[in-house]
């Protein structure tokens, strides 16, 4: 089982997201990373436990109040620092977390590699995560939102994930097919949750 946990809103994101990965540590996982935006993207990520990941934050002390976090349980590819999400994008345009399984993802790679994209993982989640940029990047939309839409009707499997994108600062994306994710509602706030 993975863990997810977002939130944007107008505190510190990294705080949150540390809170939310231990609560969901019981489901059993082999790295956990975050995902912090503030202008710019930072991704600290780590094979091991959320104690692991904690040592990771506090050399870098990421700020910014949107972010997401991940705990993996590896299914493709081995539980390493590479394989640990969240994963971003060939032209970093585009970070990703996930859980489920994207069943052709094989076939998608296949398409990415003869654009020219390269991985740095044996996931499922940066073909997935570089897909979406793919579309964004090659096809004609005003908004990430359309790209992302149409991203997700290209992809078979059951999943549950949250996005984040360069070009559209203090925003979190999220959908799901089969796999749990609940959104919750606060004052002038919003949290993602995988349970």
């Amino acid at each position: 089982m993975c863990g997810i946990v977002g939130y944007i809103g107008n505190k510190e994101a990294t705080p949150f997201l540390i809170g939310g990965l231990k609560r969901l540590e019981y489901r059993g996982y082999d790295s956990a990373g975050i995902a912090v935006q503030n202008g710019k993207i930072e991704i600290i990520k780590t094979k091991g436990k959320v104690t692991d990941l904690e040592e990771e934050i506090a050399k870098v002390s990421p700020k910014g109040t949107v972010g997401m976090g991940h705990t993996r349980w590896a299914t493709h590819g081995a539980p390493n620092n590479a394989n640990a999400h969240p994963h971003v994008s060939f032209h970093n345009k585009v970070v990703l977390i996930h859980n489920g399984i994207i069943e052709n993802y094989a076939i998608l790679k296949e398409k990415l590699l003869k654009s020219g994209y390269e991985f740095k993982s044996e996931t499922d989640t940066e073909v997935l995560t570089n897909w979406i940029e793919y579309i964004y990047l090659t096809d004609i939309y005003d908004k990430f939102e359309d790209a992302l839409s149409v991203a997700m009707t290209q992809v078979e499997g059951a999943f549950g994930l949250v996005v984040m994108c360069l070009d559209t600062p203090k925003k979190l994306y999220a959908t799901r097919r089969g796999s749990p994710l609940v959104v919750g509602v606060g004052k002038g706030e919003y949290f993602i949750a995988s349970d």
